[in-house]
């Protein structure tokens, strides 16, 4: 990797470890439950991420330049939840552009298993060809279908396919025997929280995400959709950093943190 992309992953990655919050939803789903206004629900949470994975629309308009974490800039898109196949995307976002928005990565999905897996496969190598011209990482998210199987074997296909496209990390799903997804993965893994679920669910997969091999997660509803999202932050940030128990984790989100 050249200079740039290892300056700008370690703006992502601290100490080999990764809090990221996910507000993407969005480009697909519309006004998601709990980021109906990214302006007021963003603020508390910024402090204590890593990097936020969102769209150039929403850091334009909802993030301040003064507040921003680094930034993982989704550049990918097409059609919405009203569509029974999301795998039809297109690289909608320019690299020049991430460069302009001053990103630390860019990102985009593939689809493996789905009608449109060859395109989203191909994408993500034109991508990783143009950023790294400019130093830029790309994280490639290996999205899973209504039909798919989230297991070891087919998670250690996409994680794979992405890496030897040139994905330089790879967000993907926990699932039992993951240990194997991450031998075969020759680049570091980050979990998806996926659907909102019980506080404790959620630091419970961030617990055995970590333990398992994977260096981070990248938390969205489990995080924003809480009825404590600044608790539920800095609960995941103490698993992930600090390597917190569950028990000490669910005791961190349950506290309020007073407005400022």
């Amino acid at each position: 990797m050249s200079w740039g992309v290892k300056n700008r992953l370690s703006r992502i990655i601290r100490n080999g470890r990764c809090v990221m919050l996910a507000v993407d939803h969005g480009y697909f789903l519309g006004p998601t439950s709990g980021l109906e206004n990214l302006g007021k629900a963003l603020p508390p949470l910024l402090p204590h991420a890593d990097a936020l994975m969102l769209t150039r629309g929403a850091l334009r308009t909802s993030v301040l330049p003064e507040s921003a974490p680094p930034i993982v800039l989704r550049v990918s898109g097409g059609p919405s939840v009203l569509k029974e196949d999301l795998s039809d995307e297109y690289i909608t976002t320019s690299v020049e552009e991430a460069v302009r928005l001053n990103a630390s990565a860019v990102t985009m999905s593939i689809f493996v298993g789905s009608a449109h897996e060859s395109r989203t496969i191909a994408n993500l190598g034109k991508l990783v060809n143009e950023a790294e011209r400019y130093g830029l990482p790309v994280l490639a998210v290996t999205a899973v279908g209504k039909d798919m199987a989230r297991d070891a074997r087919y998670l250690g296909l996409c994680c794979r396919m992405a890496a030897e496209q040139g994905a330089h990390v790879v967000k993907t799903y926990h699932c039992e025997g993951f240990e194997k997804v991450v031998e075969a993965t020759p680049v570091p893994l980050i979990i998806a929280g996926g659907k909102k679920v019980p506080e404790r669910e959620a630091l419970q997969l961030a617990r055995n995400a970590i333990e398992s091999g994977a260096i981070g997660v990248d938390m969205g509803r489990n995080i924003f959709q809480s009825d404590n999202p600044t608790g539920m932050i800095r609960a995941v940030r103490a698993i992930v950093h600090e390597n917190a128990s569950v028990d000490s984790a669910y005791d961190l989100y349950k506290r309020k943190v007073p407005a400022r």
